[in-house]
């Protein structure tokens, strides 16, 4: 029999690994990092490949070092600000600005949409000979299928996609291996040089093929309400346990949302304000 006057409180979930706190997180890393591994991408570095052997290969780590940073600042962002890029540049920037970027994202949406039902119809044709047409209506199909994954929340749409990266990564892996990478030469390849006006158009198209416009827009507009933040604004890192009501809370600890599922809240460590 429960004493008078006693509460009853649920008893407090053990905390999560470090790992499977951290996984959910890289979800709108995942899925921004589609963009990098598109037909532009491969049709470039093949050729790269292909023509001078490593003498670009300074080019793609350079690409993608610059695609890094930027893909880190606008994560940033929108965890900061708890907008995305395109709502900010619309209200920090003229309207003819707004619209000549409006105009720049169209675009480039476009070309990369015609790039991946292209390269699509193509894969499907090499490998299983299915004829052009039919590997475009399968492809934009597959892209339809994969869209509507988001209708039962970003997490299945983000397992998706990071489960398609992994078979691409296990493919590359394999060409690697098969291919007979030579180290030596590899180094050598990142002393940055051309061999001739063509290396360097070459080289220019690997540049562009890499850092894009629109997924500078998706990754920002994927971060916003995906972390906890507290009513001060100060990022929360922690277990994010459950604390249930009357319980005390540990020192610098401060509650992640006014919001309570039952009888338990959510809290998150945070260091103290300066």
């Amino acid at each position: 029999m429960r004493p008078e006057g006693a509460v009853e409180t649920e008893a407090p979930q053990p905390p999560r690994s470090k790992l499977r706190r951290t996984l959910p997180l890289l979800g709108p890393a995942f899925v921004a990092a589609v963009a990098y591994v598109d037909p532009g991408n491969f049709a470039t570095n093949f050729s790269g490949g292909a023509n001078y052997g490593y003498l670009l290969l300074w080019v793609i780590v350079a690409a993608n070092l610059m695609a890094m940073l930027i893909q880190m600042l606008t994560a940033k962002l929108g965890v900061a600000t708890g907008r995305d890029l395109a709502t900010l540049c619309r209200e920090r920037f003229r309207r003819r600005v707004v619209w000549g970027l409006w105009l720049q994202a169209e675009g480039v949406a476009i070309a990369t949409d015609i790039a991946e039902i292209v390269g699509g119809a193509v894969a499907l044709n090499l490998l299983f000979g299915v004829p052009l047409p039919v590997g475009g209506v399968i492809t934009a199909g597959v892209a339809f299928v994969l869209l509507a994954a988001q209708t039962r929340g970003f997490r299945p749409f983000e397992v998706v996609i990071t489960g398609l990266l992994l078979i691409i990564a296990l493919g590359f892996g394999y060409m690697l291996v098969q291919s007979g990478f030579d180290p030596g030469k590899a180094v050598t390849g990142l002393v940055p040089s051309f061999a001739d006006t063509d290396s360097v158009l070459l080289a220019t198209g690997i540049l562009g093929a890499t850092v894009m416009p629109h997924v500078i827009y998706v990754h920002s507009a994927l971060t916003p309400q995906r972390y906890d933040l507290p009513d001060d604004g100060r990022l929360a890192e922690g277990s994010g346990e459950k604390v249930a009501p009357g319980q005390q809370l540990p020192p610098q600890c401060v509650k992640s949302s006014s919001q309570h599922s039952g009888s338990t809240y959510s809290w998150r460590w945070a260091p103290p304000a300066s």
